[in-house]
């Protein structure tokens, strides 16, 4: 274990949520991760979006992951590529696909950027954000 927590730079831009991705940002609030599933072939899905990117159809359902998957991809960032993030690099983006199949993109928490390895283990952690929550992931 080491020492290291990535903490979000002040003045970073938050998400805004979309009309399709409203629910997700809602749950997010109550500390549970969601994915779409269509409710033509049962596909799970993330990002939100209006259509399912298997079968096409627009039909979707809520479903609870459990927010637990493995850093499938990642890259460290050395240069600070909005002003909020100069003097807080370097820092690691992770691509976690998640058990359910989804793939999302986020940060680790505990897990230095020169440390991530892919095929680590990761659990959802929800960090509050001005008047957002947002889903972080830590080693599991």
């Amino acid at each position: 274990m080491s020492d290291y927590v990535f903490e979000r730079p002040e003045g970073l831009p938050l998400p805004t949520p979309t009309e399709e991705a409203q629910p997700y940002f809602d749950a997010l609030k109550e500390r549970r991760l969601v994915l779409q599933r269509c409710r033509s072939c049962a596909a799970r899905s993330y990002p939100p979006r209006a259509m399912c990117p298997e079968c096409g159809a627009m039909d979707f359902e809520w479903v609870e992951s459990k927010g637990i998957g493995t850093v499938y991809s990642y890259v460290v960032t050395h240069q600070a590529v909005h002003p909020a993030l100069r003097g807080h690099t370097p820092f690691a983006t992770v691509e976690v696909a998640l058990d359910e199949g989804p793939r999302m993109t986020s940060n680790l928490l505990d897990v230095a950027p020169d440390a991530i390895e892919i095929g680590l283990r990761v659990i959802v952690e929800f960090v509050p954000i001005e008047d957002q929550m947002l889903p972080y992931f830590r080693r599991l």
